[in-house]
């Protein structure tokens, strides 16, 4: 797969992906509440950490052998809350993306409900995935590059292995650990050379948010100390990023539930086309 075909696959499934937005708009709020209550409640959980001094060592430059078991658990308890509420909403909008895609008329109130009636696997799931990150972010700081290496390969590893796991959560109502192996099962049945899609409207975000990025550095660099024109423009730069944020994330949603849709179904969701869905995640030869 060369790189023009493979930005002009990236750009049919945003152009797709985005029609199927355009019919739920609200959804994207879900990413937006989702960046809110993280920021929340992470910010609470690091302010507490550093109040009863688990940090100090990483201050006075310790190595991580030495590091006090208080700080690893601060650490694990950031891990987990963070993956349960991302996991939450995501399952909120990957849910009520497939519901779309099989020309249902999800709402904000029918996806939350769907991710509440999940909590219990949802919370399954954040514990085995903050329980694989914390081992992964383990092995990175104590073996140095070689350590580094393993995370690397291994967190790429987990990633593709568990991309199908938050839609099969949604739909199929399954506890983590099947829904794991079912995510894994899926990927057998149905892989192909790459799954380039997730990524291509990755890069095609990051570029978009790079075009907000650099001119506001430039801009603030050129008004200096004039708050009454820096503050304006950081925080327009800011709700900006945000919306682009928001927006990136409810494509990979619905990016994400038309390939789940295919590796059980067999045919692409409407506003999808075969060729489309089958270059980006492509069955195998004799796969059924």
């Amino acid at each position: 797969m060369d790189f023009i075909s493979g930005a002009a696959r990236s750009w049919r499934l945003i152009k797709a992906s985005t029609k199927v937005l355009s019919d739920d708009g609200e959804l994207l709020l879900l990413p937006i509440l989702s960046g809110a209550a993280t920021i929340s409640v992470c910010g609470m959980l690091v302010w507490q950490a550093m109040n009863d001094g688990s940090f100090d060592a990483v201050r006075e430059g310790a190595n991580p052998a030495d590091l006090p078991l208080s700080l690893y658990v601060w650490l694990f308890a950031f891990y987990l809350v963070q993956y349960f509420i991302i996991i939450f909403f995501n399952t909120a909008l990957v849910g009520a993306a497939i519901e779309r895609l099989d020309g249902g008329d999800p709402t904000i109130r029918s996806a939350l409900g769907l991710a509440f009636r999940r909590i219990v696997h949802i919370f399954g799931y954040a514990l085995v995935s903050a329980t694989i990150g914390m081992i992964l972010r383990t092995i990175g700081e104590r073996l140095g590059l070689l350590g580094r290496l393993i995370e690397l390969g291994a967190g790429l590893a987990w990633t593709v292995t568990t991309f199908l796991v938050v839609p099969v959560l949604a739909v199929e109502n399954i506890g983590p650990v099947e829904a794991i192996s079912r995510s894994a099962g899926l990927l057998r049945k149905t892989w192909g050379e790459n799954i380039v899609g997730s990524a291509g409207i990755s890069l095609v975000m990051g570029a978009a948010m790079a075009v907000v990025i650099f001119p506001t550095v430039f801009a603030a660099k050129a008004v200096g100390d004039d708050w009454s024109l820096g503050v304006p423009l950081l925080l327009g730069a800011g709700l900006l990023l945000a919306g682009l944020m928001a927006f990136g994330a409810a494509l990979q949603a619905v990016y994400t539930a038309a390939v789940y849709y295919y590796a059980v179904v067999g045919e692409p969701p409407e506003g999808f086309d075969r060729d489309l869905i089958r270059d980006s995640f492509a069955r195998k030869p004799g796969s059924y």
